[in-house]
């Protein structure tokens, strides 16, 4: 979506994903330290005047655009004027170069591209090649895998298309990456605070990043309002409404961003409640992301219980969920006093093992039969009670 200049009538209410708000980035600092195998962010945007609000458990929307350097790789491949007038996708004008740069997904290859190629391409050896991959389903998502468009268009170049408007239809509108919002409101007046692991790899011989990541790591422009943004609220991912009630945290990784606004809140609201976090991730030395902040709470009887799991800090790999194992009495006894548990990261991986290590402890420390310990997590806990709430993705 291309930058349209704001309406001097807008109300605030009216931001949204169809109408988002363009933040400032104001500060931003890396959490990850030198030799770490990750590249994680603390970003804080400005929303002043936008009239946004958010609650911990939210997550901001925000849409990324392409590297100007991609773009006119894209640009070159085909030949097109830059500058050549666009219809956008708010029914206004702007130009191919810009079109390209924030309104359309060009760093990941997909079947629609392939498939638009191959009508497009000469008779010939190209375009046989083509049909050939495009026929056996396997193959083409072998080949989809790390490719963008200009993969695609090096491999094919006798693939020509006659107008930009006929390249833009085949292209997929970008679309808003969730991010859990790592800060409170009530800390933090105007401003919202996202932990952004910034993605980046080389494959076929080019170096390539995330949409979103790498547009705000390299390309939003500080203390200008460059990164358009939109409250999304959660549904079910939120703080206990009595603040004496306890709370487990897990989050590894990035995925210790809601936990933050948790413990935020938490503080600032002088609740009750005993807070618990289960951290993980590979070096204590390098990726303790928030650690000093961590270390302060719990130093301040804020945070009762910081239990963290560095996988590669020894020859066993320890992850979160044996730092559960290990705390199983403990962590029995705070849900069976009402203590609420949430869980925030991988979904594939993580968010299964914890799932599986809680149904473990229900049967050892609460002597349920394996039926009645996944009934127990699956069906009490998680619908019945609504006490074990996830963020996974």
């Amino acid at each position: 979506m291309s930058e349209m200049p704001e309406a001097p009538s807008a109300s605030p209410a009216t931001y949204s994903r169809s109408r988002p708000f363009w933040a400032e980035v104001i500060s931003h600092e890396r959490l990850t330290g030198p030799g770490s195998g990750k590249d994680t962010r603390h970003f804080v945007l400005d929303l002043r005047g936008s009239g946004l609000s958010y609650v911990p458990g939210d997550s901001l929307g925000v849409f990324g655009s392409n590297s100007p350097s991609l773009v006119q790789e894209l640009i070159d491949l085909t030949g097109f004027d830059p500058e050549f007038p666009i219809r956008d996708t708010t029914g206004g004008f702007t130009v191919l170069r810009e079109a390209l740069t924030r309104d359309f997904i060009v760093n990941r290859a997909n079947r629609k591209i392939i498939a638009a190629l191959e009508v497009r391409i000469p008779q010939g050896e190209q375009r046989n090649r083509l049909a050939a991959l495009i026929s056996d389903s396997d193959a083409l998502s072998r080949y989809i895998e790390g490719r963008d468009f200009v993969d695609v268009l090096r491999d094919y170049p006798e693939a020509r298309f006659e107008t930009p408007q006929e390249l833009l239809s085949q292209l997929t509108p970008v679309t808003p990456r969730l991010y859990s919002i790592a800060s409170s409101l009530t800390v933090h007046p105007d401003e919202v605070h996202l932990c952004v692991a910034i993605v980046r790899y080389d494959t076929h011989g080019r170096a390539k990043k995330g949409l979103t990541s790498g547009f705000l790591a390299d390309h939003a422009d500080a203390f200008l309002k460059s990164v358009p943004v939109y409250v999304q609220p959660s549904r079910t991912f939120r703080l206990p409404s009595n603040p004496d009630t306890d709370i487990i945290m897990i989050g590894p990784g990035t995925g210790i961003a809601p936990f933050r606004a948790f413990v935020e809140q938490r503080v600032a609201e002088r609740a009750k409640g005993r807070n618990w976090l289960i951290f993980g991730e590979q070096h204590r030395a390098t990726d303790f992301l928030y650690g000093e902040e961590w270390l302060h709470y719990r130093d301040m009887g804020k945070l009762d219980h910081l239990d963290l799991a560095f996988s590669r800090d020894q020859d066993n790999k320890i992850y979160v969920q044996h730092r559960m194992q290990e705390r199983a009495k403990e962590l029995w006894g705070w849900l069976q006093q009402g203590a609420y548990l949430y869980v925030c990261g991988d979904a594939k991986r993580m968010a299964k093992d914890v799932h599986e290590t809680l149904i473990s402890i229900a049967r050892e420390q609460g002597g349920l039969s394996p039926e009645g310990a996944s009934d127990y997590v699956s069906g009490t806990l998680m619908k019945s009670e609504k006490r074990y709430l996830r963020d996974v993705y």
